[in-house]
């Protein structure tokens, strides 16, 4: 999404030339051949590990961290091999996202008109607003130390990067339609003479 945005607002001439399909394909198949190569060593590494029997992982999926607090071995390893594959897989693309963004946003600050600041702007907020939801739970998880993070906030950060941030991208990307804005703003006014009626039957 970085690169999409990159390219629409600093090369917008060669942007349908450069972000063909098979470009798009391409990417979506490294990033998914990038994860899995990326969780191999986690995987492996943790083989080695010996558990106490009859316990529970208090989390809603096996969350490396959680499962590495259940260990009656030494996970010191395991948490070389941890940080070593966050840093590679968290650090390294964030700083490419970050570095788009700021060419974006010198060419924003080129624009002349504050209406086309305003729709480079916008563009560029929302997927801002997820990357930092994803990136600063994540990281909150992986590089806080095992003894110091509780079960209940590791379980809270592990929804917010699982499962909000993939629920808001298409949210926030449909609301840029226009159809999409006009049918929420019809059922919300639909839905207030409905809730002033349920309040005056309650009062």
């Amino acid at each position: 999404m970085a690169y999409d945005r990159f390219m629409a607002i600093c090369h917008p001439l060669h942007y349908v030339a450069m972000m063909n399909p098979r470009l798009c394909q391409l990417m979506a198949l490294g990033s998914w051949l990038i994860s899995i190569l990326g969780s191999l060593p986690d995987t492996l590494t943790i083989l080695r590990l010996s558990f106490c029997t009859n316990r529970e992982i208090p989390h809603f999926f096996c969350d490396l961290p959680e499962v590495l607090k259940l260990a009656c071995s030494d996970t010191l390893i395991n948490n070389i091999v941890v940080y070593s594959v966050a840093i590679v897989l968290g650090v390294f693309p964030l700083t490419g996202i970050l570095f788009s963004y700021s060419q974006i946003f010198s060419s924003i600050l080129r624009i002349s008109s504050d209406r086309g600041k305003y729709k480079a702007f916008s563009t560029c907020g929302s997927h801002l607003l997820v990357v930092s939801l994803f990136y600063g739970t994540s990281f909150g998880v992986y590089f806080s130390s095992v003894a110091t993070l509780s079960s209940r906030m590791s379980l809270m950060a592990s929804v917010m990067y699982t499962m909000v941030t993939p629920m808001l991208n298409p949210f926030i990307y449909s609301l840029r339609n226009r159809e999409i804005k006009v049918t929420l703003v019809t059922v919300l006014r639909k839905m207030m003479p409905l809730s002033k009626r349920i309040d005056s039957h309650l009062s």
